[in-house]
């Protein structure tokens, strides 16, 4: 689809709605610098095969270019470093943060495509000194191994853009690159709210994949290992600020295993009235507490308990049928689909859905459901109309992106859909 329009104005009011723009970062050279002594560091369970992955997230860009307009992390920020401006404030704030001052003038010196690279792909450590030459460091600058997954560093929340005040320091240049995006990139012209370095929140951390607009009015926010409860006291105080009517669904989160890192790994809306879900986080009676908070003209309502999410938008007016995640048949078929992002999809429109081929028994649950399954190498070559289905799901290979800990919900960041009738 063509992107080159002048202005493009944002807004995401549902999960669901018809897809109209996204933010992709295709993975790159990031990827492969890695070894198995920064894994872990990294925030992966293993190193990934560049290759390979990029094979399978080609199937995901490839369906979206067929149906919504795609913008790149990398082209967007060469055209933000043009301000020369920009430049210089987002150079100089990297490298305060990551300690990498002796390299900021060699930073500054790039051109904007050069420094898009380094930014994103890393910078490697000139050992010119005897400690750079015994350092165990490869990099002036890491890489960001993560910035595939879109979703985590910024949000879209109706017109305006949430960035994330990211869990591990490790990705917190990925927030600082989406914020002088949208920012300062010509094309933007909305607000930011930025909860990174907030004096009176300072554990406010929250990342996109905690965070699911279910509707205008509604926000549904995990707190775990990633969010904390301090994000939701920033967003309460700023919705209070605003005097907009919000409901803020809070549902706890197991902080182990590392497949619960997030709510989309265990919750996703994939129709205007059906979700995804993994049945014993979501709907088992657990320790784990789902907690509605309602606002309205400046003030608190109230804030209580709820026996689960489905229950808590139900009274909200969002009646949900849930479609379990691995299917209803085997507990442990749940576990081993949910730990590859079985319950991570992503819609492109109400009932029309992205997610990993390689979740058999959660694929063929929705093909119970009602969905037809759909290759994505037929989206991709023209051989079928997706204005001629109704619900389906697009499955896309995922031995290899899986194995980074997320699917296709964390690998994409909307910034425009249709509303919902």
């Amino acid at each position: 689809m063509n992107t080159a329009q002048t202005k493009f104005n944002l807004g995401v009011d549902s999960e669901v709605g018809e897809l109209e723009g996204v933010i992709l970062h295709t993975p790159g050279l990031e990827i492969e610098n890695m070894t198995p002594m920064n894994v872990e560091r990294a925030l992966y369970s293993d190193i990934l095969n560049l290759s390979v992955a990029s094979l399978e997230y080609q199937q995901l860009q490839g369906v979206l270019s067929k149906v919504t307009n795609v913008f790149q992390v990398k082209s967007l920020l060469e055209r933000t470093l043009h301000n020369s401006k920009v430049k210089q404030s987002l150079v100089e704030k990297i490298c305060e943060n990551e300690c990498a001052h002796e390299i900021k003038n060699q930073l500054l010196e790039l051109s904007e495509k050069e420094l898009a690279r380094c930014l994103l792909e890393g910078v490697l450590l000139k050992q010119n000194n005897l400690s750079r030459f015994l350092s165990r460091e490869r990099y002036s600058l890491r890489p960001l191994h993560n910035f595939f997954f879109t979703r985590d560093s910024a949000i879209t929340i109706n017109d305006w853009v949430l960035i994330s005040s990211m869990a591990n320091k490790v990705r917190t240049r990925e927030a600082m690159i989406m914020e002088a995006i949208f920012d300062f990139h010509p094309m933007f012209t909305t607000r930011t709210v930025c909860a990174e370095y907030n004096e009176k929140f300072p554990k406010a951390k929250i990342e996109g994949g905690d965070v699911l607009v279910a509707r205008k009015d509604i926000l549904l926010i995990g707190i775990g290992s990633r969010t904390k409860p301090q994000a939701v006291d920033f967003l309460i105080e700023h919705f209070c600020k605003t005097g907009a009517s919000q409901h803020i669904i809070v549902q706890e989160l197991p902080h182990q295993p590392e497949s619960f890192i997030h709510l989309d790994m265990v919750f996703t809306f994939i129709d205007k009235d059906i979700c995804m879900i993994y049945e014993p986080v979501i709907l088992q009676p657990n320790m784990f507490r789902t907690v509605h908070i309602a606002i309205d003209n400046g003030q608190v309502l109230h804030i209580e308990e709820e026996q689960n999410l489905l229950t808590a938008l139900a009274k909200l007016g969002m009646e949900m049928n849930p479609i379990n995640c691995g299917g209803n048949s085997d507990n442990w078929l749940q576990e081993r689909e949910q730990w590859h992002s079985g319950a991570n999809f992503f819609a492109i429109a109400p009932g029309k859905i992205i997610g990993y081929r390689r979740n058999i028994n959660t694929i063929e649950e929705l093909d119970r459901k009602g969905f037809t399954i759909i290759d994505a190498a037929d989206v991709v070559e023209d051989k079928i109309d997706l204005g001629t289905y109704g619900k389906c799901v697009i499955t896309i290979d995922g031995s290899e992106l899986a194995r980074g800990g997320g699917g296709c919900r964390c690998m994409t960041m909307p910034i425009r859909r249709k509303a919902i009738e």
